[in-house]
């Protein structure tokens, strides 16, 4: 799912999508596909809108990853049901949207789908999710977490038997479990909407698909990892995490053609492809979009900078 605007990690998806976004030097998109790669899924669709480039520049047709990599062009963009109702001709039987010889219309050879959404990092053990889906007999099974935080994430509300009973708004007091953007699904979801129009899967499908069929939509709970860079300031955490992890603290890797000028320092700072860094300028946490020049002696802490037609736009992160 690589098809979204980005709106909140802007103004860093007015260079890439949020897909193409480097994390730790790596673009999102690759490291999503490489992890998916590791657990033998490897016939992908990535669905594309805005700033498509940056992301099939980056992914191509997945070879070098392993993988075959589709695309689903959507215009306008289609949303989280919308999208994958439109993806379903390259999804299902090779691209034929058809039933099997002598069932109904409408009716598919049993394939069920793996939804990722493309600004997703965890650890989610995806046969186990397989399991749980098939053994259940569901129609929806989301990847879940204990909520980690309520005040900024919204909810997914369970019964005592794992079925979904709705979902909450961040805030509210009640526990509730985090969805990671990791999902099972079965085609015949999506095949009722029509192709093309915008259509919200938790905003608009699945409720009425809990109140018809109490519990085809299930949850699968685990302690799987997750990381976020919905954000500026989660992207910095995010990649400022992994390369501690790595034994490089304070040292992500930065992109391509990189230059920084005698006496310039940079610290905890990503800087992503084409980037010139000035004589004598400091910059301390910064994310450094493609393209931009910073000039000698400039001093930015804490900022998302990002080259544009109209020149710099700095942002504080």
């Amino acid at each position: 799912m690589t098809a979204g605007l980005g709106t909140r990690l802007r103004p860093l998806t007015l260079s890439r999508a949020k897909a193409a976004v480097p994390v730790d030097g790596e673009p999102l998109a690759r490291r999503v596909i490489r992890w998916l790669v590791s657990h033998g899924v490897t016939d992908l669709v990535l669905n594309l809108h805005h700033r498509p480039a940056s992301i099939t520049a980056t992914v191509g047709d997945g070879a070098d990853l392993g993988a075959r990599v589709r695309y689903s062009w959507e215009s306008p963009v289609l949303g989280s049901a919308g999208g994958p109702r439109h993806a379903l001709p390259l999804l299902i039987d090779g691209g034929a949207l058809r039933p099997q010889a002598g069932q109904e219309s409408g009716t598919y050879r049993k394939r069920t789908l793996l939804l990722v959404n493309g600004d997703t990092m965890t650890n989610v053990d995806l046969a186990a999710l397989r399991d749980r889906h098939r053994n259940a007999g569901a129609l929806v099974t989301l990847a879940l977490i204990p909520n980690p935080r309520p005040d900024k994430y919204g909810g997914v509300l369970l019964d005592d038997n794992g079925a979904v009973t709705g979902f909450t708004r961040r805030g509210a007091a009640q526990p509730s479990f985090h969805f990671v953007g990791v999902q099972a699904v079965e085609p015949e979801v999506f095949e009722p909407l029509a192709d093309g129009v915008p259509a919200e899967s938790v905003g608009g499908v699945y409720p009425p698909l809990m109140a018809e069929r109490p519990g085809s939509v299930i949850g699968f709970v685990s302690n799987a990892t997750f990381q976020d860079i919905g954000t500026p300031s989660d992207l910095l955490d995010t990649t400022l995490g992994l390369a501690a992890a790595d034994g490089r603290e304070g040292q992500p890797l930065w992109g391509a053609r990189v230059e920084v000028a005698p006496g310039a320092r940079v610290t905890r700072s990503l800087l992503w492809d084409d980037v010139t860094i000035g004589p004598d300028a400091h910059v301390h946490e910064c994310i450094i979009a493609d393209g931009v020049r910073i000039d000698a002696g400039a001093r930015y802490e804490r900022c998302a900078i990002v080259a544009t037609e109209s020149g710099l736009v700095v942002e504080k992160i």
